[in-house]
């Protein structure tokens, strides 16, 4: 490491608000290294005025990522006013699917995420995802998640979800294999023949869409929904 370099480009920094760039150029280093030496120090908000004055292409940039994120809010909020007038038909499988999704799908902004160990229940989403979202093959991943006693068999567990799910294996992602704990004596209660599957289609329009209908369907807002930043499992979610 650089150790002359990075405290010095850590005192520019702090002290003088200097933009990366310029403690790049100054000290002949790539701006990637010393966006790493700098990353760790919190400026202050007087700093970080100072910065953006001095700085006019990164205040822009960064009013530019303003920009972009409220106009990708709108358009998700967009597509749960979308997803409200489709739940506004009342149509029994929608409805359906769209429950079903309440109760077991995770809550992520951008992508449909579905676990169960259901294979009806499964078939059902899937096909719930084709005929009202126009979900086609390539945009589908499937993950499988089975248990030790089962790994000697996992082409065939992984061929059972492909065939429930109507799906070719390149949507079939690396399964997870349960071991079991020590205390367990390999014996496992309330079996599941053929493990758990999940199925993901990563599209914003679609899962926001969802969130609108459930809202409509169910009668409440959630604004939440069309902010969150990252993945929150269905039973840890307070919403």
């Amino acid at each position: 490491m650089k150790t002359a370099e990075r405290l010095r480009a850590r005192e520019h920094w702090s002290q003088r608000g200097l933009s990366v760039k310029e403690i790049a150029r100054l000290l002949a280093v790539s701006q990637s290294s010393v966006s790493a030496w700098v990353r760790d120090i919190e400026l202050t908000v007087e700093q970080r005025q100072a910065l953006l004055s001095r700085n006019p292409a990164f205040n822009a940039q960064a009013k530019g990522s303003k920009t972009r994120a409220r106009r990708a809010l709108a358009e998700r909020l967009g597509y749960q006013t979308d997803g409200r007038a489709m739940a506004s038909a009342r149509d029994p499988e929608f409805v359906a699917g769209c429950m079903l999704f309440w109760a077991e799908g995770s809550r992520e902004r951008n992508a449909v995420k579905f676990t169960n160990s259901d294979p009806e229940m499964m078939s059902f989403f899937m096909g719930f995802l084709r005929r009202h979202f126009g979900v086609s093959d390539e945009m589908v991943s499937v993950w499988c998640n089975l248990f030790a006693d089962q790994d000697q068999s996992r082409r065939g567990m992984e061929q059972f979800w492909l065939d429930t799910l109507e799906l070719p294996r390149s949507s079939l992602g690396k399964s997870t294999v349960n071991v079991y704990s020590k205390y367990s004596g390999k014996f496992r209660k309330n079996m599941l023949p053929y493990g758990t599957c999940r199925v993901a289609v990563y599209c914003t329009r679609i899962v926001q869409m969802l969130y609108g209908a459930i809202q409509e369907l169910a009668g409440f807002d959630r604004p939440y929904w069309a902010t969150m930043t990252r993945s929150v499992p269905t039973s840890m979610s307070p919403y």
